[in-house]
């Protein structure tokens, strides 16, 4: 009874507050509120002007998608190059450059015509200027606009995305040509298995059988097959966005664009370190065309005795 006392004048209060706060919410609320709740949830309206989505007076999945690129995509997206680099650095202190086990014979023995050579340094240089442009459109906001400033940002940003667009569709035609070019030589065989087995020799002193191409050579030609093929297709939709797409069709490209074009970068660091500082000679076929008879003895036997082999037998027919 007396808690009962205590309390029952209280209600009296509680109630007149609600009844104040929902007068005062019926005062400010927006009498155009329903219209607009109606219009967000893209249902149509009338528009004088006429084209693409005229009658659609509010896209709903626009804000869907500025939050999943500027959220999670952008966060997780730095973290996985983040992890990528600091896992090769990791590894790098504690494996250190794969050495030739052997001395080098003085021998050489080309390894990639010159043909060959401009179309890899063409397609990576148009891949590196592709990534720096695109990741610094993704973060400039964040990184890039507290050290140049809005001004020194906005001229940067329109050179940047001048150039990703101009310099999108080149980089498709050289990926497409190596596609086709070296198409032959990435089919998986037993022996990569055994290379995979092994960790291609990049830990331990074993060093497993190859051929032209060993098996980290050929998951890096798949994923430029895959993740490569849909960054290009995608980019097309960006870049030429007056071909009747729709807006909802314009954000599901850029969502797959962003996610490609995270793996691509992440798995070329492993190329980029693997094919240079990684190991020893490694990078002197791409630059000179030619590799010495250890180096290849000892990261592609099997291409070595091919080569050998039809060497020999061009001797025997020339004879």
């Amino acid at each position: 009874m007396l808690l009962a006392i205590l309390v029952l004048p209280l209600s009296g209060y509680v109630v007149n507050a609600f009844a104040q706060a929902e007068q005062q919410a019926e005062q400010t609320t927006n009498p155009r509120s329903d219209t607009w709740r109606q219009v967000r949830q893209a249902n149509e309206g009338y528009t004088a002007v006429k084209g693409r989505e005229t009658n659609e007076l509010i896209q709903g999945s626009g804000q869907n998608w500025r939050q999943l690129r500027n959220g999670p995509m952008a966060t997780y997206g730095s973290w996985l190059l983040a992890f990528v680099l600091v896992a090769i650095l990791g590894f790098y202190i504690a494996r250190g450059r794969v050495e030739l086990t052997h001395p080098r014979s003085g021998k050489t023995i080309e390894r990639w015509t010159l043909n060959e050579r401009r179309l890899h340094w063409t397609t990576a240089s148009l891949f590196i200027i592709l990534g720096i442009t695109g990741l610094s459109l993704l973060y400039g906001r964040h990184v890039l606009i507290p050290l140049m400033g809005y001004p020194g940002f906005s001229a940067y940003a329109s050179i940047a995305k001048w150039l990703h667009n101009i310099l999108g569709p080149v980089f498709m035609v050289a990926l497409f040509t190596i596609l086709i070019k070296w198409f032959k030589h990435n089919f998986f065989t037993k022996t990569d298995i055994e290379w995979f087995k092994a960790f291609g020799g990049m830990v331990g002193d074993k060093h497993p059988s190859a051929g032209r191409m060993n098996g980290g050579e050929k998951v890096w030609y798949w994923t430029l097959a895959t993740a490569g093929v849909a960054l290009c297709f995608s980019g097309l939709v960006l870049d030429f966005p007056n071909f009747n797409q729709e807006r909802e069709i314009i954000q599901i490209a850029h969502i797959i664009h962003l996610l490609t074009g995270l793996v691509l970068i992440s798995f070329s660091f492993g190329h980029i370190y693997i094919g240079t500082i990684g190991t020893e000679g490694a990078l002197e076929g791409m630059t000179t065309g030619q590799v010495d008879v250890a180096w290849a003895e000892q990261h592609h036997d099997l291409w070595l005795q091919d080569v050998q082999q039809q060497s020999n037998e061009h001797n025997k027919k020339e004879e």
